[in-house]
């Protein structure tokens, strides 16, 4: 038993530092539609870790970006809470298809629907097929996001890309939103998904930054209304997380350093970002309202 064991009891580590793999990861590079299951190491979205506690027992959650990364590890958590879920995604059936069998795997209902969120007829069918195989939206958590592949010039971030994060990342939320409204309760919840990248933008991925701006202000200003019909309104922001967004984004040597600067010293595991969600969408969160819940390792927002 090595000194560091003796001295917790013989446990292992409960260093948070220690919780997932270090910087360098191998390099690796993956086209604008990453895939999970070919990353090195796989994310973890908490397939052996989560244990849920019935926080979210009976409930239906719409998650976009589900197929993967966190959007994944939400959906599991939120299953293994007793909750329903449709999982949206927009290209990679494979990844979709896994995070319905985790899904079910707990026991829990999971609708797969493919939709292009930033077209408003598709995130108007994303809402409808929900509550036609589900019944209703308890949870709405705007996840889906992209992210281009980082620059070298601002002049290189050209007008169809722009366009195209924007509709993607926010436009989306006004959507999705709008049309989810009529089938949901007091006692509902959204949860937008923001970025360190709001407080922190960097100039090589600057649209993307910016759609992670505009989702602070989206979401305070919304909770300010949801609230007068019982619905909450709150955010995530992570750090650096490891998921497929990563690999589609940067090279595959900036890939193999990434999370090495944040001062755990390695990027979170989707299965980390999760209980966040978990909070904001329970009961337990019930006078949690218009917030935007940090999950960054320590960079700190603002």
């Amino acid at each position: 038993m090595s000194g560091k064991e003796r001295a917790q009891g013989g446990r292992e580590s409960r260093d948070p530092r220690d919780r997932g793999p270090r910087p360098p990861q191998p390099p690796q590079e993956q086209a604008s539609t990453g895939h999970e299951e070919r990353m090195v190491p796989e994310p973890d979205y908490g397939l052996d870790s989560y244990r849920g506690h019935g926080r979210l027992k009976d409930r239906v959650a719409l998650i976009t970006g589900a197929d993967s990364g966190i959007g994944r590890a939400v959906a599991l958590a939120f299953a293994r809470e007793g909750a329903d879920v449709a999982i949206g995604y927009y290209e990679n059936e494979d990844d979709a298809r896994e995070s319905a069998r985790v899904v079910e795997a707990a026991g829990r209902k999971a609708i797969m629907v493919a939709a292009d969120i930033g077209d408003d007829a598709q995130a108007k069918a994303l809402v409808e097929r929900t509550v036609q195989r589900l019944g209703r939206v308890d949870i709405l958590v705007n996840n889906a996001a992209k992210q281009g592949k980082a620059v070298e010039r601002f002049e290189d971030i050209d007008a169809a890309r722009v366009e195209a994060t924007f509709r993607t990342n926010i436009i989306s939320m006004f959507h999705l939103v709008r049309h989810a409204l009529p089938h949901m309760a007091k006692g509902s919840s959204i949860i937008n998904v923001a970025s360190i990248q709001a407080y922190k933008p960097s100039a090589v991925i600057l649209d993307y930054a910016s759609t992670k701006g505009a989702i602070v202000t989206f979401t305070k200003g919304l909770a300010q209304e949801l609230i007068q019909r019982g619905i909450r309104v709150n955010c995530v922001a992570p750090g650096p997380v490891w998921t497929p967004l990563v690999v589609q984004s940067f090279s595959a040597e900036q890939n193999a350093e990434f999370g090495k600067d944040s001062p755990m010293g390695r990027p979170a595991q989707p299965a980390e970002l999760a209980p966040a969600f978990v909070f904001l969408a329970s009961d337990e969160a019930s006078y949690v309202n218009g917030e935007v819940l940090g999950v960054t390792g320590g960079k700190p927002l603002g």
